[in-house]
C-alpha cells in the first residue's frame, strides 16, 4: 500500500503558505483594480503593490525603488545579463566579457551561451569538488573589458552556498557589475544586498512559499538597466505589462514570513537534513554531493553508484516520496547533470543522483520513512542493475 505523500522537493517548488494565500485572495475578486488607473479603485491596488515592494526591499536590506517585479527568477536572470549588455552597448561597448561558473542554473547558462552568439566572451569558471568557486579565480578572470560577474548564491542541485560576499567585495574593488542568482537562497539563508555588495539579484516567489509566476530583480541605485519587455511602461518604465498585484502581494507575504522565522526554521531543517546525510551515506558506494559545511539548510544530495536516478525517482514515487535527481530526466537527454560533472563526478556515478529538499511541513517521521525506503529501493535497483556485481556487492566499473 502506498504511503502518504512525503514531499521532499522544496528546491523545485513549494506550496503557497496560508498567510500568502490569505494575503492574495482579495486581489482576485475585490481589490482587482489596475494599478495604472487614475481612479481610486486602481490607486488602492497601486498602493498595495508598493507596500509589497517595500516589504521585499526590507527583507533584502534594499530600498523599495530598487525592486522590480518580474514573472520569476528566469526572467530576472535574463534581464540581468542581457540588460547589462544592452546598457554597455548604449555606452559604446558593443561586446564585452562576462564571468560566470560552470554550475549555474540554465537560466544563466543558456542566456550566456546566447550572448556568446552575439559576440560576447564568457568565462565559465570551474568549481571545486564541493561546488564552490574560488574568489581568487574570479578576480584572476577579470579583464579590462569585463562587463559583468554573475554567480549564484546557492546551487539548486547540490545545495552548496557560494562565497558571495567575498566575490562582491572583489567586484566592487574592480568596479565590475555583480549579479547573483539568489533564487535558492532567498527565504532560506540570510540575504543582505548591502553586505554582499551585489548590484543585481534575482529571486522567485515559489521557492519560499509564494505563488508561481512572480519574482523580482533587485537593481542597485543608480543602476538602470534598459527594459527587457516593452509596452505600457509599468515598473518605472523598466518592465511593461499590467502588474501582477496578487502575485506580488503573495510573494511579499511569504518572504516576510520566511525571514521572520528564518533562524529557527533553518536550524530545524538543518537537523533533519543532517540525519539524511548521515543515514543515507551508510549505504555502500553512496556519497554526499556538495559542501558539508556550506549547504542550504533543507537540501541533502547524494549519488548512489550502480543506480539510475530516473529509476530511483520512480520507485520512490511509488513509495509516496517526491524527490528529484540531477540527471536530465525532464528532457530526452540521458546526459547527467552539468553540476555533477563540474564537481568532478564521472558520468557513470553522476547518473545515480538524488536530491531531497525539505520544507516546513516535513517532520522527523518523514525523515525516518525516507531513511527506511531509500536504502530499500537502492538495494533493489542494484540487484536489478547490469552494472552491479551482485556477488561482490560493488559496481562493475573501474574508475
Amino acid at each position: 500500500m502506498k504511503h502518504k505523500m512525503i514531499y521532499a522537493d522544496h528546491a523545485g517548488t513549494t506550496a503557497v503558505t496560508p498567510k500568502a494565500l490569505e494575503a492574495m485572495l482579495p486581489y482576485f475578486t475585490q481589490g482587482y483594480g489596475n494599478p495604472s488607473s487614475l481612479y481610486a479603485f486602481g490607486q488602492q491596488a497601486k498602493s498595495d503593490l508598493e507596500q509589497a515592494r517595500a516589504t521585499v526591499a526590507r527583507c533584502l536590506n534594499a530600498q523599495p525603488e530598487e525592486i522590480y517585479f518580474t514573472s520569476g527568477g528566469t526572467e530576472a536572470d535574463n534581464w540581468a545579463l542581457r540588460g547589462v549588455a544592452e546598457l554597455m552597448a548604449l555606452k559604446g561597448k558593443k561586446t564585452g566579457h562576462i564571468i560566470t561558473t560552470a554550475i549555474e542554473h540554465h537560466a544563466i547558462l543558456h542566456t550566456a551561451q546566447w550572448m556568446e552568439k552575439q559576440g560576447y566572451e564568457v568565462s565559465y569558471l570551474p568549481v571545486d569538488g564541493e561546488g564552490r568557486v574560488d574568489p581568487a579565480a574570479v578576480e584572476a578572470a577579470i579583464r579590462p573589458d569585463t562587463i559583468l560577474i554573475s554567480i549564484m548564491a546557492a546551487n539548486n542541485e547540490i545545495g552548496t552556498i557560494e562565497p558571495i560576499a567575498e566575490i562582491g567585495a572583489i567586484a566592487k574593488a574592480h568596479k565590475v557589475l555583480f549579479h547573483t542568482d539568489a533564487v535558492q537562497a532567498v527565504g532560506h539563508i540570510p540575504v543582505d544586498v548591502q553586505a554582499w555588495n551585489v548590484d543585481l539579484l534575482s529571486l522567485s516567489g515559489h521557492k519560499f512559499g509564494g505563488p508561481k509566476g512572480v519574482g523580482a530583480l533587485y537593481m542597485k541605485k543608480p543602476l538602470r538597466l534598459p527594459a527587457l519587455i516593452q509596452g505600457g511602461g509599468q515598473e518605472k518604465g523598466r518592465r511593461s505589462g499590467t502588474e501582477n498585484v496578487p502575485g506580488a502581494v503573495g510573494l511579499a507575504a511569504a518572504l516576510q514570513e520566511a525571514v521572520d522565522h528564518l533562524a529557527e526554521e533553518s536550524a530545524r531543517l538543518a537537523g533533519l537534513r543532517d540525519q539524511l546525510l548521515e543515514g543515507l551515506t551508510k549505504l555502500p558506494y553512496a556519497s554526499v554531493t556538495g559542501s558539508r559545511s556550506q549547504r542550504l539548510p533543507g537540501t541533502a544530495s547524494f549519488v548512489f553508484e550502480g543506480v539510475e536516478g530516473e529509476a530511483l525517482l520512480l520507485h520512490l514515487d511509488a513509495k509516496g516520496i517526491c524527490a528529484s535527481s540531477g540527471s536530465a530526466c525532464s528532457s530526452a537527454s540521458l546526459d547527467p547533470s552539468h553540476v555533477l560533472l563540474a564537481i568532478g563526478l564521472p558520468h557513470a556515478i553522476a547518473h545515480g543522483s538524488l536530491r531531497l529538499s525539505l520544507g516546513p511541513d516535513n517532520t522527523q517521521e518523514d525523515v525516518a520513512y525516507i531513511l527506511k525506503e531509500v536504502p530499500a529501493v537502492v538495494n533493489y535497483l542494484r540487484e536489478m542493475s547490469p552494472v552491479w556485481d551482485k556477488d561482490a556487492q560493488k559496481p562493475t566499473w573501474v574508475l
